[in-house]
């Protein structure tokens, strides 16, 4: 089923990690001679939120390559038809699709049969967009390096997340760790690294 190459980008809060994965998106799309597709998981929650959204798209906009935004809060392999051959597609992120998928419906959240059918339904569409595409970059937050506490609901989720994290690093053939704004490559060759700048990050 697999087409494109995935890039794994993980990191904690303010880490750099989408900046890193928009000017690597960017690189390989200039190499390749691509477009651009912005996945969008999520939405405007506050006013830094907000600011922080503003401050990506603008970089966006003024990229060397036009994007092409979509917002899928969920059934992200539906971003499909939109891909060709030559696509460059960066999701961010994650965090904010599981999240989405998984209090869908919050009455039943809980049931192990619905936190599989959630793991399964992103893999499924990440596998999609993969084979729809020719490199396809996903961004994560690493939100596992603090004790979770007891409630069954951070709990659920950090330990489906992990899971997730687990199974894409296994998918890529690149993964980063993006630590003060420093990429550390987890997995794969160096090709990409050159084209971050640290002094950049949001």
């Amino acid at each position: 089923m697999a087409h494109g190459a995935i890039t794994f980008i993980t990191g904690g809060v303010r880490s750099g990690k989408s900046s890193f994965a928009e000017k690597m998106a960017v690189a390989i799309a200039e190499k390749n001679g691509g477009d651009l597709y912005y996945i969008a998981c999520g939405r405007s929650s506050d006013l830094e939120m907000s600011e922080r959204i503003k401050r990506h798209k603008i970089y966006r906009e003024n990229s060397s390559i036009p994007w092409n935004t979509l917002e899928f809060a969920t059934n992200i392999q539906q971003a499909c038809s939109y891909f060709s051959e030559h696509s460059v597609v960066l999701l961010d992120c994650l965090t904010t699709l599981l999240n989405n998928e998984l209090f869908s419906n919050r009455e039943s959240w809980e049931r192990s049969d619905i936190q599989e059918e959630v793991k399964r339904s992103i893999k499924k569409g990440i596998l999609e967009i993969q084979k729809a595409c020719s490199h396809l970059l996903i961004v994560s937050n690493e939100v596992l390096n603090e004790q979770i506490d007891e409630s069954l609901v951070v709990f659920t989720y950090g330990k489906i997340l992990g899971q997730l994290h687990q199974w894409l690093v296994q998918q890529s053939s690149t993964a980063y760790l993006l630590e003060a704004g420093i990429p550390r490559l987890m997995k794969g060759e160096q090709a990409h690294e050159r084209h971050y700048d640290s002094r950049d990050s949001f």
